[in-house]
């Protein structure tokens, strides 16, 4: 398969930094007086005025055709106040909501809030997402902060997407070499430890004739807490606001006044609406989340910022230190929305007229022609996938649905775990699988043509594509309960992570308490039976949770260690032993954490 030329940008800007950022705006308008001057030859100069388009979208995950199930639906709340569902996402129908909105937009920036890759699908995980960064590259993407993911394979992986080259296991996919992103990561707050200095660009400057903005890329400062120790190490990850405020003095120093701040890091909205009116409430009310405290305390010399790692979508108006109201988006994830804002540049100032940023989320829909390039780019690349992608791995007789506190899919997962840890020692006693780690449902609906109910490779990977072994510890009983407190206390008192539990294991969450608390330590039972803190039990997660992470240090505190094969195995395993055409599994009931609210 040929790989695509190295494109010519399409752009005139130059790239004068090192690093860009983004930032979406809701309604802040306000009136600009009109310029209209000439020089000593009759002929009009340039506004005082300039309005530049930020296209932005984050959290991508390289989702390139379009996601299934909830994954691929937005909630839009109508007038009435109703809300209905709409179907979105796909980069055939991104490309072309993006082209269509920067038609009559000569001034216009394309930027990104990290996790453009990894958890990705098959299609673009099974390439170590090479075909997202083409796709990324087709898509005029200008600009990306690093999220948490794209240290998923460690950063020499994340230098080869910025910079090109084959794999070094794999190889070449192409029969040329693989060119690279065109466009700037930036990680302004993650330095190589030996060095102290950023692994990549801090910050990039877009330029079109006499208009500059600057952007600074940060991810969120716990990334190694929510990423295998491998894929961070040699790095520090440092404090956003501090990292942000110290480049937008860079950035004043060089003369440009206009600056975006691209952070991967989020909030939570007070609806699961995208175009709910984030301002309704007041500034600054209808948002909650470690988005907030950051916005609060950036330096007011940035002029808004582009979220992501929430998945949520918000467009809202937070003040900055100096009380004045500034723009926050964020775009959801999966390529379901893109948010389009209008920076006013100020030519006599340079800076952006705060009172003029306006700013919307758009659906990206699937009622718009595909962009024949991507097409091309999809086919392509499930040439290549198809013949492993398309094996059967099991059968469903309804949609295995990953959403609510406790999921069904997350529940399948812990049970898969649980029946292989029993392969590998029988006296494992449960399974514990971390929320964040299922990234995505299974659809009874047929996506091509292997037919209603059957479960592809494809889409188990889509499922679990972290490549994670299984593996066995040793607990007290003690210490399970004091796991089951660390999922909504510690690290994760303020946005709980809550363990989806495989059969047997059941226990009351009362979420009318405050931290460790809300876990009823007297409900906890396995198999009917209560809890024994002096009783060791044999327990299976991924190699993930098995080191500590999300937020889970007891975890990483276990005994008698044995590492087994990876997770998305075993999850096929299980589907391959409990399911047949005839026989489909039908969807746990999701009943063995009661929650009380």
């Amino acid at each position: 398969m040929p790989a695509a030329p190295r494109r010519t940008r399409r752009r005139t800007y130059a790239f004068l930094g090192a690093t860009a950022a983004l930032a979406t705006a809701a309604a802040l308008a306000a009136a600009l007086p009109a310029q209209a001057h000439q020089d000593q030859g009759g002929h009009p100069l340039p506004s005082r005025y300039q309005d530049v388009q930020l296209l932005s979208f984050n959290d991508l995950h390289g989702n390139l055709e379009p996601p299934s199930g909830s994954s691929g639906r937005v909630t839009e709340l109508q007038p009435d106040g109703t809300t209905k569902t709409v179907d979105a996402g796909g980069v055939e129908y991104l490309a072309t909501h993006l082209r269509t909105a920067r038609e009559g937009h000569p001034y216009s920036i394309t930027a990104a809030g990290g996790d453009m890759v990894g958890a990705s699908p098959l299609l673009s995980g099974l390439f170590h997402d090479e075909p997202t960064i083409e796709a990324l590259n087709k898509l005029d993407l200008d600009v990306t902060s690093v999220g948490n993911h794209e240290f998923d394979e460690g950063a020499r992986e994340l230098a080869r997407l910025q910079n090109g080259g084959c794999h070094p296991t794999d190889g070449c996919y192409a029969d040329e070499e693989f060119q690279g992103a065109d466009f700037p990561y930036l990680a302004a707050n993650v330095l190589d430890e030996k060095t102290g200095k950023p692994i990549l660009k801090p910050y990039w400057i877009w330029k079109k004739k006499d208009v500059r903005i600057g952007f600074i890329g940060v991810t969120l400062e716990g990334t190694p807490n929510i990423v295998s120790a491998d894929g961070v190490k040699g790095l520090t990850f440092k404090d956003e606001v501090e990292t942000i405020n110290k480049y937008a003095k860079v950035l004043q120093r060089q003369g440009v006044r206009s600056i975006v701040a691209l952070v991967h890091e989020g909030g939570f909205p007070a609806s699961g609406a995208y175009n709910y009116d984030c301002d309704s409430p007041g500034a600054g009310a209808g948002i909650s989340g470690p988005i907030v405290d950051i916005a609060k305390n950036v330096t007011p010399a940035v002029d808004a910022l582009v979220t992501g790692h929430t998945h949520a979508a918000y467009v809202c108006t937070i003040p900055d230190p100096s009380g004045r109201p500034r723009m926050v988006t964020s775009a959801a994830s999966f390529g379901r929305l893109y948010t389009d804002t209008t920076l006013t540049y100020d030519r006599f100032t340079g800076d952006i007229a705060r009172t003029a940023v306006k700013s919307a989320n758009h659906v990206v829909t699937r009622d718009v022609p595909k962009a024949p390039d991507m097409t091309d780019l999809i086919s392509r690349w499930n040439t290549l996938a198809a013949p492993i992608g398309n094996r059967a791995i099991g059968y469903i007789s309804a949609d295995v649905n990953n959403t609510g506190t406790e999921s069904p899919m997350g529940d399948l997962i812990a049970d898969a775990q649980l029946a292989y840890g029993r392969e590998l020692d029988p006296k494992t006693s449960l399974a514990l699988m971390n929320p964040g780690g299922v990234r995505a449902g299974l659809t009874y609906t047929a996506k091509g043509a292997e037919g209603d109910g059957v479960v592809t490779y494809a889409e188990g990977f889509t499922v679990q594509p972290f490549a994670n072994t299984v593996n066995l510890q040793d607990f007290t009983g003690a210490q399970l309960v004091q796991v089951l407190k660390e999922q909504v206390s510690g690290a994760n008192a303020a946005a709980p992570k809550i363990l989806q539990p495989s059969a047997g294991l059941t226990y009351t969450l009362d979420l009318t308490k405050t931290g460790a608390d809300r876990v009823v330590t007297d409900s906890i039972r396995l198999n009917g039976a209560p809890i024994d803190p002096a009783t060791t039990y044999r327990v299976a997660t991924n190699s993930f949770l098995a080191g500590g992470g999300d937020g889970f240090p007891t975890l990483g505190q276990g005994t008698g260690d044995l590492v087994g094969g990876d997770d998305l195995g075993a999850l096929e395993k299980y589907l391959t032993a409990h399911s047949s055409p005839t026989a489909p599994l039908a969807p746990p009931a999701a009943d063995r954490i009661t929650v009380v609210k």
